[in-house]
């Protein structure tokens, strides 16, 4: 069986008329039209001349809304600034005053956590914290295949029935009512950390700490779930103390030395890296420059890191080895990697998991390219949201392959893996459009077995036979955010840059402005009317280039997974005329010495 829809698409965001397209693009290559970030570059000028920076860089600031006052706070955000009191959120306390309790009377705690890196992270961390504080717990992470996502009734029976008392889910459990219901009939007292949407009624549980409950009024709803976690610890920390847990011979625990796995889990779940999730990662990268996590340090060498990682690294590198035990293989591989401090055991489960995910790619490959026949074959034009359903598809790689798909046609995707007619669902939407609530929307009005998310990425399940009807639903939740006129693809960019100005010290420069991902952009520059003058195939499906500028100006580029797109068939073309190019600037390190490399996003015609 297999279905697939292409509905209305419904990200649309509200903005003033728009301007004047960006080097006049109305239409690129990949179908975007093209915008400046900065509405004054009066501002960006400002700020440039304030603080002795270049003007470009000056532009990126202004683009982030920055201003005189704010640029210092931005560039070397610090956890100082940054950290509530944990006892802002909602059942923080109550979760604190469990967890006290659970130790001080050596009660059995296990951390049920979810199978991806941000579960992952969350579920090595409390480890850690714990055994620090001389009070081990256990670990449980369900089979994506045998399980599902997140806490069931019959692994929760089973911890209570081997003693455990008290079970903390990592990223999961804000909308499991009937397994927590159960629970607590089973005598066990859950204390829920997630951060995904909430609904109006909560689960039974003795604590429910969640930034996007809709009580909730401290703010912070764009953590990741290992952000939570870091709070519960901070507070638990403090409680702790205040009791005279720690003395001479026991002392209190450097929480800092855990910022590497928060920096890992918020990245690789694709958060805003705003506020305190900036904070993190730009403190956890240091950690992680340090060498301390020998899961983190196995990891590196696995990848042939021979660079200091960044936010780039975490989410490209390690976060896909981390989760292909989830998707393909063993799902706790991750969590047992990132708990432990044998280096032996470390290196051997980071070449498992690198086995894993080569595996896991192979599967994604296949899986996408009967997911894009299905558009392709029956299906219009892309600029709509893309429903599309398999018989078989294996459900590890559903989530990747929603993101390429949203990638390929510009528009929010869902990707379902039916089997024994049960589809397990994934989505990944645009800016603008919140697919967690229409999940959560579709779970209320009776079309799914479970499902839940947030704005940009949720999750499901659906029985087979209400699978196309839950296309149709998301389609008209989708068009009734958009309006008549559908989803616009639009592209921003900070500037425009000439090769020979792509400098190095440049970039250095801009990667102050990091760490980069969702909620503060990667800076993006036009190469204007530059020539391709030597192009060529790289890899699997890479297009690796020579560009020409005025003068002499030479520039290495490259556009990743271009091969076979009109984007890669462009720029093989090379002697013709000459192309606006979008883009990043990137360090290009090897053998010691600097360069750098324009990666290419995007392509027009220089009329």
């Amino acid at each position: 069986m297999a279905l697939a829809t292409l509905s209305d698409n419904s990200s649309r965001q509200d903005r003033a008329p728009a301007s004047p397209a960006f080097l006049g693009v109305e239409l690129s290559v990949c179908g975007r039209r093209w915008r400046t970030r900065l509405a004054d570059d009066r501002i960006g000028a400002m700020l440039a001349q304030r603080h002795g920076l270049p003007e470009i860089v000056g532009r990126v600031l202004a683009a982030r809304g920055l201003d005189a006052d704010t640029v210092p706070q931005f560039l070397k955000p610090t956890l100082r600034d940054q950290l509530p009191d944990p006892s802002r959120f909602r059942d923080m306390d109550k979760a604190v005053a469990r967890l006290s309790a659970a130790i001080v009377n050596n009660e059995k705690i296990c951390v049920f956590g979810d199978y991806d890196v941000d579960g992952a992270t969350s579920t090595a961390l409390l480890q850690r914290f714990f055994a620090s504080v001389g009070h081990p717990v256990e670990r449980y992470i369900p089979d994506r295949l045998a399980e599902g996502y997140g806490p069931n009734e019959a692994a929760l029976r089973g911890l209570a029935g081997r003693g455990v008392r008290v079970v903390i889910t990592v990223d999961c459990g804000i909308t499991a009512f009937a397994p927590l219901a159960a629970a607590a009939e089973a005598g066990l007292d859950v204390i829920v950390l997630d951060h995904h949407k909430a609904e109006l009624n909560l689960p039974v549980a003795a604590a429910v700490v969640d930034p996007n409950r809709l009580d909730e009024t401290a703010g912070h709803g764009q953590l990741a779930a290992v952000g939570v976690a870091y709070l519960l610890i901070v507070g638990l920390n403090r409680a702790l103390r205040d009791a005279g847990r720690f003395g001479p011979d026991r002392p209190a625990p450097d929480l800092l030395q855990w910022l590497d796995l928060v920096a890992l889990g918020t990245v690789a779940d694709i958060v805003p890296l705003t506020g305190l999730n900036r904070a993190f990662v730009t403190q956890g990268l240091r950690v992680i420059a340090g060498r301390r996590n020998a899961g983190l340090v196995a990891l590196a060498d696995v990848a042939k890191l021979e660079e200091q990682a960044g936010a780039f690294h975490l989410g490209f590198l390690f976060g896909p080895r981390v989760n292909a035990g989830g998707r393909v293989g063993a799902a706790d591989l991750g969590a047992r990697l990132l708990s432990t401090d044998d280096p032996v055991e470390a290196r051997q489960l980071a070449q498992q998991l690198d086995s894993l995910n080569r595996e896991r790619q192979q599967i994604e490959m296949q899986v996408l390219a009967e997911a894009i026949e299905q558009v392709e074959r029956g299906l219009g034009r892309a600029g709509r949201m893309v429903f599309v359903a398999g018989e078989g598809w294996h459900p590890g790689v559903i989530g990747i392959v929603a993101s390429r798909l949203k990638e390929r046609y510009q528009t929010p995707a869902c990707v379902v893996a039916l089997g024994n007619g049960i589809g397990k669902g994934s989505g990944r939407s645009m800016s603008g459009f919140d697919l967690g609530a229409a999940v959560i929307a579709a779970r209320q009005a009776g079309l799914l077995v479970n499902g839940g998310g947030h704005a940009m990425a949720a999750g499901f399940t659906v029985e087979a036979a209400r699978a196309a009807a839950l296309g149709e639903f998301l389609a008209g939740r989708l068009h009734l955010a958009a309006g008549p006129d559908g989803l616009k693809p639009e592209m921003g960019f900070d500037g425009v840059l000439q090769p020979g100005a792509a400098s190095p010290e440049l970039v250095a420069l801009l990667e102050q402005v990091g760490p980069f991902g969702s909620g503060n952009a990667e800076p993006r520059f036009a190469l204007p009317a530059v020539r391709i003058l030597r192009a060529d195939r790289v890899g699997t499906d890479h297009v690796r280039c020579i560009l020409g500028g005025p003068g002499d100006a030479r520039l290495k580029a490259i556009a990743f997974r271009a091969c076979g797109q009109p984007l890669g068939d462009l720029l093989m073309a090379f002697g013709g005329p000459a192309l606006h190019l979008a883009g990043h600037l990137r360090a290009d390190r090897w053998q010691g010495k600097v360069g750098v490399q324009f990666v290419i996003e995007d392509a027009a015609p220089a009329n």
